[in-house]
């Protein structure tokens, strides 16, 4: 028993009592002098020279105080995630908590959306000046707009694509191109179907959790995977489209690889075909190789890698037959980006202000959990030698893993500002780590996610 004690003090696992409570609320606080800080030095850089492009630094927004016809659904959703969530999650049947938590999720990300109301929060994102719907007609001949797409992506030649379709390979404007022709076309169908994808994140993530670590771990995390602040962009753009392909990406790789699946082959088959595909959704998220490694060292096994590596290759082999090449357009990505704000954006501001704006989307709670995650690091990562990690250390291992990928992001400088909408895919690898968080104080830092997500959307235009 004094082993045990000694072990758990070490690395702060699943605390019982309100041991380290202090040092959490030191944790949230700091993120809130960070945020406070980002804003005012924000402010005052913007007001001199004009070179962050945001009305509301950190964040990409607008002050807007507003109420709006989610406001009432929103309150509810959060009031009884608060209430119930965490005793749910501790006595509901496996699947069924896992309906829970995808209802739970579906119902905060569209009750936020419609805050802003059914045309400005749901069915006319998509469709402004750099959205991907906006060349849904430059797609007829899919196979032209492939083999042509390199061309488009400077700034100056006739008929370069808009910011977010030149920013992305052109897997993320085909699936809105592919939904229009099943007849889903419009803002509306693009809008619904981001929100509906998005908020199997939470699922996905629920299923890694359980699988790498623990049930237990699971249930604690499904709450805060339920109500996370960062459902405020999940929406209100196509990156939490994105954030659930990887995250199933890396949840059915955990289950590959441990072996807790009828089928370890197709789990390892398709979670390879959906990294393919998330890598031609956005540039940027081949970083979720980092998790996905994070998976094969945790569960100290190479055997899911053949076949993973063979449903990699799918999606890119169809896009280089249809003429598409990634290598060469990402260097005119970057070129591109240069060309317009991100060349005049400060590396020297974004570079930490970006975490500002990630402190703001994981909420007080992850925050509180990531210094948990921090105190607990040593002792975890020495495990790894002799693989006798405990279900709260693997989950340290694989948190710390998410973030390393994000700082990976950050350092790049190719992630200057809106991070708290384009880190969703790595944001959501952090929520889990409130699972840390002493039991008796579960319901508080709920209620403190749930006011950060309310605040922001009811006191800031979140529009791209």
């Amino acid at each position: 028993m004094k082993t045990e004690q000694r072990t758990a003090h070490t690395t702060e696992p699943m605390p019982p009592h309100n041991s380290g409570h202090r040092r959490d609320l030191a944790a949230a606080c700091a993120g809130v002098v960070l945020v406070t800080a980002a804003a005012l030095i924000g402010s005052a850089i913007e007001r001199a020279d004009h070179t962050l492009y945001v009305h509301w630094p950190p964040l990409l927004a607008t002050w807007f105080p507003h109420v709006g016809p989610g406001t009432a659904a929103a309150l509810a959703v959060a009031v009884a995630v608060i209430a119930y969530g965490p005793v749910l999650a501790d006595r509901l049947r496996w699947r069924t908590l896992l309906l829970g938590v995808y209802a739970a999720s579906l119902s905060w990300v569209l009750s936020l959306a419609l805050i802003d109301g059914w045309e400005r929060g749901i069915a006319g994102r998509l469709t402004t000046k750099n959205e991907y719907l906006r060349v849904i007609g430059r797609f007829d001949d899919i196979g032209a707009a492939l083999r042509g797409f390199d061309e488009h992506i400077l700034i100056g030649p006739p008929g370069n694509w808009p910011a977010h379709v030149a920013g992305h390979p052109p897997g993320a404007t085909l699936t809105f191109v592919l939904l229009d022709r099943i007849g889903l076309g419009g803002g509306a169908w693009a809008g619904i179907w981001c929100i509906v994808i998005g908020a199997s994140a939470a699922v996905a993530a629920l299923i890694a959790v359980r699988t790498l670590a623990d049930e237990h771990t699971a249930r604690r995390a499904a709450p805060f995977l339920a109500l996370a602040p960062v459902a405020v962009w999940a929406g209100t753009s196509a990156d939490g489209y994105f954030t659930a392909v990887a995250a199933w990406s890396i949840a059915l790789l955990a289950l590959a690889a441990t072996r807790k699946v009828r089928s370890p082959a197709t789990a390892a088959l398709c979670a390879g075909l959906l990294f393919g595909l998330v890598c031609y959704l956005s540039y940027g998220l081949t970083l979720i190789a980092v998790p996905l490694l994070a998976v094969l060292v945790l569960t100290r096994t190479v055997r899911p890698i053949p076949v993973f590596a063979l449903g990699a290759l799918v999606v890119p082999v169809v896009f280089s037959l249809a003429g598409f090449n990634w290598w060469e357009a990402y260097h005119l990505l970057v070129e591109r980006y240069y060309q317009g704000a991100g060349g005049l954006r400060p590396y020297s501001y974004w570079v930490w202000a970006n975490l500002a704006c990630t402190a703001i989307a994981v909420g007080p709670a992850a925050l509180a959990g990531l210094r948990r995650v921090a105190a607990g690091a040593p002792a975890a990562v020495r495990t790894l030698r002799t693989g006798t990690a405990n279900s709260p250390q693997k989950l340290i291992l694989f948190v710390s893993a998410a973030l390393l990928a994000l700082l990976v992001a950050d350092l790049s400088g190719m992630s200057k500002a809106e991070t708290e909408r384009i880190w969703q895919p790595f944001v959501l690898w952090l929520l889990p780590a409130a699972a840390l968080l002493p039991a008796p104080h579960r319901r508080g830092w709920l209620a403190a996610q749930a006011a950060v997500a309310l605040a922001v959307n009811h006191l800031l235009w979140t529009g791209w």
